[in-house]
């Protein structure tokens, strides 16, 4: 499986972005990875195929949604009230089994990773 992320850039603090994922083919658990310099990924948000069960990290629940088009292979991240400290590469992530509850913020649940796109916050 493949994975091409879109949409990242420079946004203002306050501001908003929307991040999008491509997979080459379906997978069942999709998710949004971040990873800042000098730190490690980080889990933001995850999604089942069904679309009716999805996880938030607790720095960007109230903030950020996400959504899935099954029949695009798509999974999108809205982010919103964009703070400095969300400033990272973002990576998409997908799986295609469905993850335990427990693990699904683990990074090593995921088999499949997209090449990242970095979204800066400005203060």
């Amino acid at each position: 499986v493949q994975l091409q992320a879109f949409g990242g850039g420079l946004v203002q603090a306050g501001g908003s972005l929307r991040l999008s994922c491509a997979a080459s083919s379906r997978t069942f658990t999709m998710g949004w990875f971040r990873q800042a310099p000098g730190k490690e990924r980080e889990f933001v948000a995850a999604i089942r195929w069904s679309g009716g069960n999805t996880y938030l990290g607790d720095s960007v629940k109230g903030r950020f949604t996400i959504s899935r088009d099954n029949a695009k292979n798509t999974v999108d991240l809205q982010m919103n009230s964009l703070k400095p400290e969300d400033t990272a590469v973002y990576y998409c992530a997908a799986d295609p089994n469905s993850i335990i509850v427990s693990a699904i913020r683990d990074v090593d649940s995921y088999d499949y990773w997209g090449q990242g796109t970095q979204v800066t916050v400005s203060s």
